[in-house]
């Protein structure tokens, strides 16, 4: 039996119908968790039906149970105010507690940025960016008003967010409004693990790559992975690790999980500096931003010439 049990523990797994999210709810439900399962089952643009015929929520519940944990789907949009704030009360209502969320809601609806409509734009980013913010927003008042209280005599535990991004955030070609989101989603979440760590509430981010209908869509010979090196089930254990107590000190961080590897992304800083006491023109700086601020030299005018 593993050492990391998670007995009495409730999370929330958006998203938790398929792939990633469905790996990670089976897997907290094998440490002995308490899962909530949001998935409205829609397609991967977010218009219509889904393409699984039995409702994916219900599905990983089943699974849940199945691996040894207790399990409860409850359906609605995450880009919701309104819903969130009723999720987060639901949860608490029927169990007592709410010690964790992780978000992997979302849609894709790509296109290049000269073509891609206002609408697809907007849907993605609803769903990607504002759904984060309602769930954390929710999610976090309600801690904050429990901030010291015990739970069935316990001592108070910390709990924990997890949003998820994705390396679109470097530049994917056709996924302007994604890459748009997901490093929003960065920003919330530095933000948020700042603003929360007088709490004690963990937020970090979550960075993964596994073989989900969203990696499917992309053309095989476009792909540069192996589907049988990136199963969902290699992602789940490290975002059970992010929602457990083993992640004390972890807070503010970005954690990339793909396959066998797990990695800690950098946040963003300046790696070079050009000064000048007198300020830059752009003579100056069409002379030296190439030569030798860009190509990895510190410029101090003020104590060279020119």
């Amino acid at each position: 039996m593993s050492s990391q049990r998670l007995d009495g523990r409730v999370f929330v797994v958006t998203g938790g119908g398929r792939g990633l999210g469905e790996a990670t709810a089976i897997e907290l439900g094998r440490h002995g968790a308490t899962v909530v399962v949001n998935d409205l089952g829609v397609s991967l643009s977010g218009d219509d039906e889904g393409d699984v015929g039995d409702d994916p929520a219900e599905t990983t519940v089943e699974a849940v149970r199945e691996a040894g944990g207790e399990a409860a789907a409850h359906l609605g949009d995450v880009s919701s105010f309104e819903y969130t704030a009723e999720l987060v009360d639901d949860v608490v209502d029927e169990h007592g507690r709410l010690d964790g969320l992780v978000n992997y809601a979302g849609i894709l609806r790509d296109g290049i940025s000269y073509k891609m409509s206002p609408d697809d734009f907007d849907a993605v980013v609803n769903v990607h960016l504002r759904g984060h913010f309602c769930l954390l927003r929710n999610a976090a008042a309600h801690w904050r008003e429990r901030a010291g209280e015990t739970d069935d005599g316990a001592l108070d535990t910390q709990r924990s967010f997890v949003s998820v991004v994705s390396p679109a955030i470097w530049g994917n070609p056709g996924q302007v409004n994604y890459a748009s989101a997901k490093a929003g989603v960065l920003g919330l979440t530095r933000t948020a693990a700042i603003e929360l760590s007088r709490l004690n509430v963990r937020v970090n981010a979550l960075m993964p790559l596994g073989f989900t209908r969203m990696v499917e869509a992309i053309p095989e010979d476009k792909r540069g992975v192996d589907p049988e090196d990136i199963p969902p089930e290699k992602v789940a254990p490290v975002a059970a690790y992010l929602l457990s107590d083993a992640a004390t000190d972890v807070t503010g961080c970005t954690i990339r999980a793909a396959g066998n590897e797990v990695g800690v992304v950098s946040n963003p800083e300046i790696v070079r500096r050009g000064y000048d006491t007198d300020g830059w023109s752009l003579d100056d700086l069409a002379e030296h931003f190439e030569s030798d601020v860009a190509s990895g030299v510190d410029l101090d005018r003020s104590a060279r010439e020119f």
